[in-house]
């Protein structure tokens, strides 16, 4: 049963990151609220200011004359944005700056301020819905008080107002009232007390509505929105791009990789390198890479299988016709002899094995073991000391020559001991007993190389290019041994080629082999 389809989970993670474009205009906007209060505070003291300045001229004519409070309005010219007012100590209106001079604008007006253009909009009844339903579910509603003041606020009688009422008591008053039609908006209401010769005789009542200041804050806010929209538009376009060009492929590669490999765990097919300039051209370059070397690994092993049992096969051929050529003669010695074979070939198994087993070990190791620095020329100087007290003086003579000394290279000095005893061994069986092997290291750059060179018949030129194969072996009628498995130098190839090295054939100016193997150097 195939497991329900889910959207790609980068996707919404790209999304959430890309509507992190939206939080600054979201910001802004609600930081709006905290400056309009400081907006409101400013428009309270501007109040305030007023009213302590009309109270300081009326109390600069000795006497409070409800008359002369009406010429000093008259003088202001209106050029004051409050609405003014001036009552007696009954709270009666003695004078007002609505009833004098040009008719004001209506944003100048105390009164409920008009909707703005703004405020009209779709798009602004949109964008602050969310603003509204939160601030209607904060504010309690207006108390009849407050109504039944804001229906008579044209009235000659102001004295029931608490701000009055606090002002004609000798204490600075202030109210706000909340205008809900026909747009909600706020009037403050400061009241000034009026003192003559240290007597409260009246109090000046100064009236503004929020109105320019919420005309202002409606064109922020709309712009805000704007922004906001613009935001959540490129934050969606910005996720489906991302979905194009990242989940997609991904999503492709996850499928491929799938249906690469068949149950029985064979390749079935490889990734196709990508011309993509990207991280994502880069995997799929990387992830083709990888099932190239995982193909050449597979073919390499099966290979390796088939050249073991194709070497097993000869020897079992021969033990089987050797036991039963023992069981049917009646003569010893004849018994003993095919007993010999036997023997001879079980031998041959054994080191088929053991060998195979050794080769199989490094290809799975060697990536495992932590390489370290190997002076190289100390270690061929041991290598041949070993070896010459091996011959005790017989055999051929082994020369070494060093040009640089301390060459370093990072390996394994076991593996490495390994490969340069395969060499020169393989040198020794080749070369007669009075030759001379010579061994040379030098440094070419950054590559220590290894020339190996005997006095032996050589290697056929047809058969340069199979030496390091394994289980090929050649040689000559004279030279030859079947204590030789053919993988000797298949595992000096292999070791060497896992540290980064080479290793090549040929045939030196004496006639003899001439091997080399190179590796970087530390």
């Amino acid at each position: 049963m195939l497991a329900p389809h889910r959207p790609p989970r980068i996707s919404f993670r790209l999304f959430a990151f890309n509507v992190l474009l939206v939080f600054l205009p979201v910001g802004s906007m609600l930081i709006l609220g905290t400056y309009e209060r400081e907006l409101l505070d400013a428009q309270e003291r501007t109040m305030a200011q007023e009213g302590r300045l009309l109270a300081a001229a009326i109390e600069a004519q000795g006497r409070f004359d409800g008359e002369k409070a009406g010429h000093i309005l008259v003088q202001l010219g209106q050029r004051h944005l409050a609405r003014l007012r001036v009552v007696d100590r009954n709270g009666a209106v003695v004078a007002d700056s609505a009833l004098l001079g040009p008719r004001r604008e209506p944003e100048e007006s105390a009164g409920p301020p008009a909707t703005t253009p703004e405020a009209k909009s779709l798009l602004y009844r949109i964008g602050s819905l969310p603003f509204r339903l939160f601030r209607g579910a904060q504010t309690e509603p207006s108390t009849p008080t407050e109504a039944a003041a804001q229906e008579t606020d044209d009235g000659r009688e102001l004295g029931d107002r608490p701000e009055v009422r606090a002002a004609l008591e000798g204490r600075y008053g202030a109210a706000t009232r909340i205008n809900p039609e026909p747009r909600r908006s706020v009037t403050l209401h400061i009241a000034i007390p009026v003192r003559i010769d240290g007597t409260v005789e009246g109090a000046v009542l100064v009236s503004q509505s929020t109105g320019r200041i919420l005309q202002a804050l409606d064109a922020v806010r709309l712009d805000a929105f704007k922004v906001f929209l613009f935001s959540l538009g490129a934050a969606v376009v910005l996720s489906l791009v991302a979905a194009t060009t990242i989940a997609r492929p991904l999503a492709r590669l996850k499928r491929r990789a799938e249906g690469i490999v068949g149950r029985k765990g064979r390749l079935l097919g490889g990734f196709t390198p990508s011309e993509r300039k990207d991280e994502i051209g880069d995997l799929e370059r990387a992830l083709a890479q990888l099932t190239r070397q995982l193909e050449v690994h597979l073919r390499s092993t099966e290979a390796f299988a088939a050249d073991v049992s194709h070497e097993f096969k000869n020897p079992l051929a021969s033990i089987r016709t050797a036991t039963d050529m023992a069981l049917e003669v009646d003569d010893a010695g004849q018994r003993r002899r095919f007993l010999r074979m036997i023997e001879k070939d079980v031998a041959r198994m054994e080191r088929l094995l053991t060998e195979a087993r050794e080769i199989s070990r490094i290809d799975a190791c060697l990536d495992e073991e932590e390489p370290s620095p190997v002076v190289l020329d100390e270690l061929l100087e041991a290598l041949v000391e070993a070896f010459r007290m091996r011959l005790g003086g017989r055999g051929p003579q082994l020369y070494l020559t060093v040009t640089d000394k301390d060459t370093v290279v990072s390996a394994s000095a076991d593996r490495l001991t390994q490969v340069f005893e395969n060499l020169i061994d393989n040198a020794i069986s080749f070369s007669p007993s009075e030759a001379t092997i010579r061994i040379e290291l030098h440094r070419q750059r950054d590559t220590a190389e290894v020339v190996i060179e005997d006095e032996g018949p050589g290697i056929p030129d047809e058969h340069l290019d199979r030496i390091f194969s394994r289980f090929f072996t050649y040689r000559p009628e004279e030279k030859a041994d079947d204590s030789h498995t053919g993988l000797g130098l298949a595992l000096v190839r292999a070791i060497v080629e896992a540290y980064g090295g080479s290793v090549s054939a040929g045939n030196s100016d004496r006639k003899g082999a001439r091997l080399v193997v190179r590796l970087p150097t530390a």
